[in-house]
């Protein structure tokens, strides 16, 4: 499964619960690439680790100014 990337400005459209059900549930497919990874069955998909942290990033900053006020 590709991990497409998500852009701040879609992200921003969503609602504070389609934020944090997207939040968990890219946490849950990073927990199972870093598994994968430490088994070594990742081969060629090293790459979905790195940006699916910066989508958990791009949400968490979002989360992180709506609560700000900015």
């Amino acid at each position: 499964m590709k991990v497409p990337k998500l852009k701040s400005e879609e992200l921003r459209k969503l609602s504070d619960e389609d934020l944090q059900d997207k939040f968990f549930e890219l946490r849950a497919e990073l927990v199972k690439l870093k598994s994968e990874s430490s088994r070594g069955t990742l081969k060629k998909e090293t790459g979905k680790i790195r940006s699916t942290r910066r989508a958990i990033a791009r949400i968490l900053t979002i989360i992180n100014e709506r609560k700000l006020g900015r």
